[in-house]
């Protein structure tokens, strides 16, 4: 589906055709004659059509003839019905730029063109595409920003959660956020070296304007806090799920060792019994009237003697 866009004032309006856009936006759905028929009509590779619906592809920029092409991986909540599948993954967002018009496709419904649609301009410069193309890059940037923030405040429940039960779910919840972060931290790093081979070969034309190449600068330091909070919360996650797993082998141990304790416990009055049960004629106290008063109560000492000796051994341990 094409969608045409230009921007009046500071909003952005859709328009009808090709003739009055500043921008067009390719999203789905898609069909394989839909993408040879877009890249015929806007005269563009149908390589950067395909690429820019490809999962896997990483971010990186491309220049041909027809025009160029800029992949940036952006974050999007997983629509995988699987349950232990990360909450978000990253899928590439495809910016084209030929001549004065900037083409961006997605493969699915993108929150950070959703923002873009949405976002009040300050001094923008319309027919200026390299503005534009900041923009994207700012918007995704605070997207990065603002689900991180979201998984880790995630995060912060589901250990208030744990402290109190030890369930499964809490741990599937944890094991979900910590692919999502494994997402951020690739397409974050992957976006970071993009943005400063752009900003190093000047791919945008922007090194004589100072206001975008100052804003271009905080987009890059924005994405690199983006990265070491992402680095940060997946390291304090895989230090909580290895604290909490030494904790559960801790109280499973406790719990074995009290088991044990009392079988050795029961295992005396168990064994004075056992010899009692033999078919034999001379055993002590066999012909005594109080003879099972005498062995429960021999039972009851030898038992709490070695309960006596046990906690001694554990004090001194």
């Amino acid at each position: 589906m094409i969608q045409y866009y230009k921007f009046q004032g500071r909003m952005v309006a859709q328009v009808d055709g090709m003739e009055e856009a500043q921008w067009v936006h390719l999203c789905p759905p898609f069909t394989e004659n839909s993408i040879e028929e877009y890249a015929e009509r806007f005269n563009i590779p149908i390589d950067f059509i395909q690429d820019s619906l490809d999962i896997d592809e990483r971010s990186r920029y491309e220049i041909e003839e027809e025009g160029k092409l800029i992949l940036i991986n952006t974050p999007t909540i997983n629509q995988s019905l699987k349950e232990n599948e990360a909450i978000y993954v990253t899928v590439p967002i495809g910016i084209i730029t030929i001549d004065n018009t900037v083409i961006t496709v997605t493969q699915q419904e993108n929150p950070v063109i959703d923002r873009i649609l949405n976002y009040r301009f300050r001094n923008f410069v319309p027919s200026d595409p390299s503005l534009f193309i900041l923009l994207v890059f700012e918007q995704n940037v605070l997207w990065f920003l603002e689900c991180l923030k979201r998984l880790n405040l995630k995060r912060n429940l589901i250990e208030q959660e744990l402290y109190d039960s030890s369930r499964n779910e809490e741990l599937r919840q944890l094991l979900k956020i910590e692919k999502s972060l494994v997402y951020f931290v690739n397409s974050l790093s992957a976006n970071d070296l993009l943005m400063m081979k752009m900003k190093r070969t000047d791919f945008l034309r922007i090194r004589e304007k100072e206001p975008h190449e100052d804003l271009f600068e905080d987009i890059i330091i924005d994405n690199g806090q983006a990265l070491e909070m992402s680095n940060v919360y997946t390291n304090i996650l895989s230090g909580t799920m290895e604290a909490y797993a030494s904790i559960v082998s801790n109280n499973l141990n406790s719990f074995i060792h009290r088991l044990t304790v009392i079988t050795i416990i029961l295992m005396v009055p168990t064994l004075v019994a056992s010899f009692y049960g033999m078919n034999l004629e001379y055993l002590p106290f066999s012909k005594s009237r109080y003879a099972f008063v005498l062995l429960l109560g021999i039972s009851v000492i030898l038992g709490f003697l070695l309960i006596l000796f046990l906690g001694k051994n554990n004090k001194t341990k």
